[in-house]
């Protein structure tokens, strides 16, 4: 675990993601596996919404190369995750988030974790520079 963790209010930017009966595994509760897909998503709709991401049509594109994720809390079905992300480092061809998984109303959170992507060109995969409209998007987000 970590010393000190982030709050809700940490987070200038949370993303509402309701759970599904079919995230939940035979112990009842989310399984890991989905946490990954809850931080993958809140970075995306970031991505999209203030960056104008077209995930279809893109040149250059963000890889994941890292990721981890720590559990505090159990999530369950029919909880709503609130996903906070920030940017704790923007380098020139590559972002680290740090991500929080909140449920419901809740202060501290059910999992903590970060996220790295690397940028490269869709075709050669040659890495890049973090683009211009993205890195103005995540500048927002830095902790």
């Amino acid at each position: 675990m970590t010393d000190s963790l982030p709050s809700r209010a940490d987070f200038s930017t949370l993303l509402a993601i309701p759970t599904r009966w079919m995230d939940q595994d035979p112990y009842g509760h989310v399984n890991n596996v989905e946490y990954y897909s809850y931080f993958d998503t809140v970075v995306n709709d970031h991505l999209i919404r203030k960056a104008g991401l077209d995930v279809v049509n893109t040149p250059v594109i963000g890889l994941v190369v890292e990721s981890k994720c720590q559990f505090m809390k159990e999530i369950s079905f029919p909880q709503t995750v609130h996903a906070g992300m920030r940017v704790v480092k923007l380098g020139n061809t590559s972002v680290t988030y740090q991500i929080a998984l909140f449920r419901d109303d809740e202060d501290s959170p059910a999992a903590i974790g970060h996220f790295v992507h690397v940028y490269v060109d869709r075709k050669t995969r040659a890495t890049v520079r973090v683009p211009d409209q993205v890195r103005d998007a995540l500048a927002e987000l830095i902790a």
